[in-house]
């Protein structure tokens, strides 16, 4: 049985979903492709970290629930063995980060639906959530090799599939701008 959260703990724990939530929101998002699906794995994270709350260090709070999430959506997607694609677009922006038109979010999230699951995450935590290579192998539970690899092969193939040769450095301002 989880043990109760005392009230002080509660407090910090509300002040960081209110900091928290939409930068989980946003990356469950560009994982999932689904506005309802990512709300529900943003809310499963949260209640996973609520439980684990007291365990959880102070400044690594939010790389503790984003590594919850992505392990949450590993899971999922591993009992279902299938890809979700995209159905519907949230129609505003999330607070950060926040893409400039509804047609270029969908025509990002549709790019990001073509790639493998393991490129998915890796180009999402890569370059959206700006997770260094070390940061995302570690959350992975995957090498720094199977990182750069993943994000080479799913940078080529968006790259392939928008029929311009973008680097790294050329999606990382477009993000920013965003």
């Amino acid at each position: 049985m989880p043990k109760l959260v005392h009230s002080s703990d509660r407090t910090d724990f509300e002040e960081f979903v209110e900091h928290a939530s939409p930068s989980l929101l946003h990356t469950a998002w560009l994982l999932t492709g689904q506005v309802d699906a990512s709300r529900e794995l943003v809310q499963a994270a949260l209640v996973k970290t609520y439980v684990a709350w007291s365990r959880v260090r102070p400044g690594e709070a939010l790389a503790y629930a984003r590594r919850v999430l992505v392990n949450h959506h590993t899971d999922t997607w591993r009992r279902r063995r299938r890809e979700t694609r995209l159905e519907d677009m949230p129609e505003s922006p999330g607070p950060d980060r926040a893409l400039e038109t509804v047609e270029e979010r969908r025509e990002i999230v549709r790019l990001l639906a073509l790639l493998p699951k393991q490129q998915r995450t890796v180009v999402v935590l890569r370059y959206y959530a700006d997770l260094s290579e070390a940061a995302v192998a570690d959350l992975l539970g995957i090498s720094t090799g199977s990182v750069k690899s993943a994000a080479s092969r799913g940078l080529a193939r968006l790259r392939a599939e928008l029929g311009e040769p973008a680097s790294v450095t050329d999606l990382n301002d477009r993000r920013r701008q965003a």
